[in-house]
């Protein structure tokens, strides 16, 4: 499994790692309580659980603010400031729609995400979770022990947590856990979020807001977190489809996580083998690409160059839907689409540099500068993407446009001719990753 991590800025100014992993619609997953991406994977449950679900549809994953690979010196760890954590890693990996997995200490800010960003969550999985601080089920005495022991020796206090997460567990992969649980965050971080889900959180407010469909899951003799606390969660949500599940681990990925998957499968639908509507056939394939987005983010710092790269999709996606466009998919600092027509293409790719010619006049001190590419052909359809040498070479002709440029290969404008559009010979030109030339030519928009 090959696990590219990235990073993103919060608004409050805090980094975040993330990685995507797998194609197809996307499956957002909130971290449960402390995490670390590059070690997670090294486990064999983590790995087969990760493999499992990415091999369904796109899974994006991330580590909380204080935990992993993300800011550990961070002075707000609240439910409040965790929701900023979704937003960011939403934001920079362009998803519009997607569904969202929160569990165990993340199902409260799965929940205020998801209300406070409707349009944007298509189904809400909460799993392992609870709707108010579960303490109060008659534990308070034993939580407030496990935290004293925690700060007083994080060592002891990581394998008691190990204990009461995992009771399954053999010595030798507890002493593993435990050791994780130390290295992803300190005991400050731990201990803080654990108090706020036992004594703090109550989400009871929010449930009833919500609107998309939701799914609860919960382990019927989890150790953690009581079975109560799940069903007293799914009773409060007018929407919400309740499954409760064997076994006591409280992590969805140990024990036996095949209910589990098929769980989410019946309710966002299995798409291993499927299509998904993405159009077969002729089509014509745009990229674009932000000029110098990652000197922007060292020039302007994270936030700035990131509401920079939002006027980039805001523009985009206007003009795909006035031209008929589909978006297939966000590349991070550009987007690939298709049409069904190399007209309707090169209509969108001058909408795009026409709109961003008018914001840089409007805000100089800001500018969007784009590339954009175009390729026709017969890409191949798979999940919710196109691949081949159609998508390929599309890719390398956008590479070698300059900033404001559209640029699109021969065969665009053989189909486009007649059509009134304004083309310049830019000759024969090698591209990367293809031995013979490639005839470009420059689309002229300004007039």
């Amino acid at each position: 499994m090959d696990q590219q991590i990235r990073f993103c800025t919060t608004s409050d100014g805090v980094t975040v790692a993330f990685s995507v992993l797998g194609e197809g619609p996307p499956l957002l997953c909130t971290p449960g309580w402390i995490s670390h991406l590059e070690m997670g994977v090294a486990f064999p449950p983590g790995h087969e659980w990760v493999e499992a679900l990415s091999s369904r549809r796109q899974v994006i994953r991330y580590d909380g603010r204080g935990t992993g690979l993300s800011d550990r010196r961070v002075d707000d760890i609240s439910v409040e400031a965790r929701v900023r954590d979704i937003e960011a890693v939403a934001d920079h990996v362009g998803l519009d729609s997607f569904a969202l997995f929160g569990w165990s200490m993340d199902g409260p800010t799965a929940v205020l995400y998801a209300v406070r960003h409707p349009e944007r969550v298509s189904h809400l999985i909460l799993y392992g979770s609870f709707a108010r601080a579960f303490a109060a089920e008659g534990k308070e005495d034993l939580a407030r022990a496990l935290l004293a022991l925690m700060r007083a020796q994080w060592s002891v206090g990581s394998k008691t947590v190990t204990q009461f997460t995992h009771p399954d567990m053999d010595r030798e992969e507890a002493e593993a856990n435990a050791a994780f649980f130390r290295e992803a965050a300190s005991v400050e971080v731990a201990t803080r979020i654990l108090e706020e889900g036992m004594f703090e959180s109550d989400a009871t407010e929010h449930l009833r807001k919500l609107k998309m469909p939701v799914l609860v899951m919960h382990r019927r003799d989890d150790n953690a977190i009581g079975f109560e606390c799940g069903r007293k969660l799914a009773a409060l949500i007018p929407s919400a489809r309740f499954v409760a599940l064997a076994g006591s681990a409280h992590p969805p990925f140990y024990g036996d996580t095949e209910p589990v998957l098929r769980a989410i499968d019946d309710f966002l639908g299995d798409t291993r083998g499927q299509t998904t509507g993405v159009a077969v056939g002729l089509q014509t394939i745009l990229f674009t690409d932000m000029e110098g987005s990652t000197s922007l983010t060292q020039l302007l710092g994270d936030a700035r160059a990131q509401e920079l790269l939002r006027i980039h999709n805001s523009v985009v996606r206007e003009a795909l839907r006035a031209h008929g466009g589909s978006e297939i998919k966000h590349t991070g600092d550009g987007v690939m689409a298709s049409f069904p027509s190399a007209s309707r293409a090169l209509e969108c790719a001058i909408a795009i540099q026409r709109a961003l010619a008018g914001h840089n006049e409007a805000h100089p001190d800001s500018p969007v500068r784009v590339r954009v590419g175009l390729n026709a052909g017969e890409p191949v359809a798979e999940e919710a993407d196109l691949f081949g040498t159609a998508v390929q070479l599309a890719a390398r002709v956008c590479e070698r446009a300059q900033p404001g440029e559209i640029l699109v290969s021969d065969v665009v404008r053989q189909l486009a001719a007649g059509k009134g559009f304004l083309f310049s010979d830019r000759g024969d030109v090698v591209l990367r990753g293809f031995e013979d030339p490639a005839r470009l030519y420059e689309v002229r928009w300004e007039q």
